[in-house]
């Protein structure tokens, strides 16, 4: 028979299970005073969620009590206990029954067994750890079916422990494997203020450790939600630029949270729930659906235990007998709101119950079997324990572990004695899932993940989109169908994006912020020469020899090869430019062959001048051997051909100065100066000044030759590699350039000395003029040789020797041209010779 004892539910049997449930949520307050007893001091706040929990209890019992097969000639009692959710009314309601108090058994004596050795309970991880640090002392097992908390799995601390509720640490895996799946790197995390809380959080950071998952804030809410301390979390929640919030909460911390975010307006958020409320039917409700609307999260696997709907919709209250059961009295108000005439004492506003009430399956919380899944955790603790009796009825004498191998007395157990053949149990449950605890108490981890989907009529449906399995020592299957999921904040069937930067493309790298998680980068753009061609690349390449990065860094391409070559436009005119140079010396060379017995030819030492039109057509050849592909012998030959033929041009044009200054500048009588300046010492002269430049030349090229060579540069449309032609000695070019400058210096001298001479023979005017050309073409080749990137610089010193060049030819041989063709009349004897 079913009695109320105290706040509790009793059937007697020659075993006692006993039972902890939060039937109500809010506990009584102390009376801290101690000045006086509190009495009339009840709980509040009826759960029918888990007055159901209570009542899968008892309804195990009795299919086991009705098996034959299980437990023959064995009848299990239970002793079910209201705790309020309370760590201290739990810690009472346990001790009242491990003493035996207030259980009516007339053949209790001192020193027998404890009335209960063995209890299924609690649901919150935080009182089941009061309770077992408690009832170890007494070594009584405890089974819990809601406790989750990763501590409890501490088997030195808690060896009488077991559970058929898996550890937070299973579902702590799971919810970073989902974080990493989703690509979400940027989350809030909230827990509550108690063990459950802080070792799931604490399991959730472990598992995401070595992860590019960072923790954006970690909110906590205390005990009694205070308003404002609500009010700021779920104000740092909103302001958070993370879109997905973890939690680890029971039920009434949840609903307390989302009662303020529902009333904050928060519906951009992505919930991750845990296990506790994601098929929690009081937050579910049409108020919260904007906020809540996509929730996923991890359940217990669900479970269908026939037989039960009927069992819970059957047990109307006996009006008649004031020692029925009184939570069911509670419930039945509750649900009808009518009052019952005893029990709670008129607590109960509004109409007499008639007694023809009836419960309807799935009417009420009560009464809903479609997500039975704490409620089977319940169910498969008291078969656990059955299973554990068995084992003891099956023991063979001599074979026992205990009393000096006797086998238990099953009617007179000994905690100690059921905990051992509960650590061994291994059996299948009547719903056919196989059951068995690990070394430390744990069972077999099995999740759904559900989906909070809003059907037509504007109500929530939990919809199952995955699984996840893990055993120990496994790092569990995690499984998920993402065409069936329903995102949160308002994304549908797009997965919301949760990171603090956006994931850097390809062609730059990430640069953590400083002070930040490392889930808050910056993208840099890859150097030059270096790529990634991956989304979110921690480096950037090098690439390979010979090969550069291509505009947007993302791959390797060929280096350009780049040198002055005659398919350039500027390679063009420069050869164009050069031919023209040397074809109108050739034809001044023409001219002045034609007209060489005429006295303007006569006068300037046509020798001298021939010698000086050949050296002028080499200059503007010379410039064709610095286009086209840099090889050995052409590096070679520009920059002697160059030196020895401006070598050679100037000394004529020197020599012709010098025989200038001494014609015109002998004063004193009897000098005949001429005769050292003869046509003899001329080309003396010539060939002294060439050969110099010959044997610089010669050790330049015997010593260290200019050599082709690569040099990379980086230009605006990308790197390129110029072939050049490599000085080899930067001494013997300087040597090149040093010599034909002093010489042009000492021409450019002499000239000056001789600008004065007769007007009708301005010889000496044209060289200094050509000469002041010369030297300020070649003074400022130096800074634009030195800046000019790439094949630039070879079109700078081939603009400088074609510049020079025509300087020369037009500035000494263009005025005589113009005379001799146009002006014969000038080209006299007696003209030149008028002062």
């Amino acid at each position: 028979m079913v009695r109320s004892i105290s706040g509790s539910v009793y059937q007697a049997g020659d075993v006692v299970i006993g039972g902890l449930f939060p039937v109500h949520v809010e506990a009584p307050q102390p009376e801290l005073e101690f000045r006086r007893e509190k009495v009339n001091a009840s709980c509040k706040i009826f759960n029918q969620r888990a007055y159901r929990w209570l009542q899968a209890m008892i309804f195990a019992v009795e299919e086991i009590n009705s098996n034959p097969g299980l437990l023959p000639n064995l009848t299990l009692g239970y002793l079910a206990a209201d705790t309020c959710l309370a760590e201290s009314t739990t810690l009472v309601a346990a001790m009242t029954m491990v003493t035996g108090q207030d259980v009516p058994l007339a053949d209790t004596e001192c020193g027998s067994a404890p009335k209960v050795p063995v209890i299924v309970g609690d649901a919150r991880s935080s009182a089941s750890i009061v309770v077992a640090d408690t009832l170890g002392v007494f070594d009584i097992p405890m089974v819990s079916y809601l406790a989750s908390c990763v501590c409890l799995s501490d088997n030195w601390r808690y060896p009488l422990f077991f559970r058929t509720m898996p550890s937070d640490a299973a579902q702590a895996r799971a919810m970073a494997k989902l974080l990493r799946l989703l690509g979400w790197t940027w989350v809030g995390l909230v827990s509550v203020d108690d063990d459950y809380g802080r070792f799931g959080i604490q399991m959730l950071m472990e598992a995401l450790r070595g992860t590019e998952v960072c923790v954006a804030y970690h909110e906590v809410i205390p005990k009694g939600y205070p308003k404002k301390t609500m009010q700021r979390i779920v104000e740092t929640i909103q302001k958070s630029t993370a879109r997905a919030v973890v939690t680890f909460l029971i039920g009434q911390d949840a609903n307390a949270l989302f009662k303020e975010v529902v009333h904050q307006n928060i519906t951009d958020k992505q919930w991750i729930a845990n296990d506790a409320w994601v098929s929690y039917s009081p937050i579910s409700v049409p108020r919260n659906i904007p906020s809540l609307a996509g929730t996923i999260g991890f359940a217990l696997q669900k479970a269908d235990i026939p037989g039960l709907g009927a069992f819970l919709t059957r047990n109307n209250p006996n009006l008649s007998s004031p020692e029925s059961d009184p939570f069911m009295k509670e419930l039945w108000e509750a649900l009808f709101g009518c009052s019952l005439s005893f029990g709670l004492g008129g607590k109960s506003s509004g109409q007499p119950c008639s007694g023809s009430e009836a419960i309807g399956m799935g009417e009420s919380l009560y009464a809903d079997v479609s997500q039975l899944r704490i409620t089977y955790n319940v169910y498969k603790a008291v078969y656990a324990i059955a299973h554990a009796i068995k084992d003891m009825q099956a023991c063979q004498p001599g074979k026992g572990p205990f009393l000096k191998g006797q086998c238990p007395d099953v009617r007179r157990l000994q905690p100690t004695q059921i905990s051992h053949y509960l650590r061994g149990v291994n059996f299948t449950t009547p719903l056919e899932e196989w059951m068995y605890f690990d070394q430390n108490g744990d069972p077999p981890a099995s999740y759904d993940i559900l989906n909070w989907h809003v059907t037509a009529e504007g109500t929530i449906q939990f919809v199952h989109v995955g699984h996840f399995v893990s055993s120990q020592g496994s790092d569990g299957q995690f499984h998920i169908n993402m065409d069936r999921v329903v995102w949160g904040g308002g994304s549908g069937h797009k997965v919301p994006v949760s990171v603090c930067s956006s994931p850097c493309p390809p062609g730059t790298r990430k640069a953590v912020q400083k002070g930040r998680p490392v889930c808050c980068f910056d993208c840099l753009r890859c150097a030059g020469g270096e790529i990634s061609n991956e989304t979110g690349s921690l480096d950037c390449i090098r690439c390979p020899e010979r090969f550069w990065s291509n505009s947007n860094h993302t791959g390797c391409v060929p280096q350009q090869v780049d040198f002055l070559s005659y398919n350039d436009t500027m390679g063009i005119i420069l050869s164009i430019i050069s031919v023209a140079g040397a074809t109108l010396t050739a034809a001044t060379s023409t001219t002045f062959l034609y007209y060489r017995h005429t006295p303007l030819v006569r006068a300037n030492n046509s020798e001298v001048s021939f010698m000086l039109l050949l050296s002028l057509k080499l200059c503007f050849l010379c410039a064709l051997a610095f286009i086209g592909r840099p090889v050995a012998w052409s590096c070679m030959l520009r920059h002697t051909l160059f030196g020895i033929s401006f070598v050679l041009c100037i000394s004529c044009l020197l020599s012709r100065t010098v025989v200038v200054l001494v014609a015109f500048r002998s004063t004193l009588p009897g000098e005949n100066l001429m005769r050292y300046v003869g046509p003899a010492q001329q080309r003396l002269g010539i060939s002294i000044c060439t050969l110099v430049q010959v044997l610089i030349c010669v050790l330049w090229l015997t010593l260290a030759p200019p050599q082709p060579a690569e040099r990379d540069i980086q230009e605006s449309q990308g790197p390129k590699i110029i072939l050049e032609c490599a000085m080899g000695s930067v001494v013997g070019f300087s040597l090149v350039l040093g010599y034909i400058g002093l010489l042009a210096c000492i021409c450019l001298l002499l000239a000056f000395l001789a600008r004065k001479l007769p007007d009708n023979f301005n010889e000496a005017k044209l060289i200094t003029f050509s000469m002041l050309i010369f030297c300020a073409v070649w003074v400022a080749f130096v800074p634009a040789y030195i800046s000019s990137p790439g094949k630039y610089t070879v079109a700078v010193e081939i603009f400088a020797i074609l510049a020079s060049s025509y300087g020369l030819l037009l500035c000494i041989f263009a005025p005589k041209c113009f005379i001799i063709l146009l002006r014969p009349e000038r080209n006299t004897k007696k003209h030149l010779m008028t002062r």
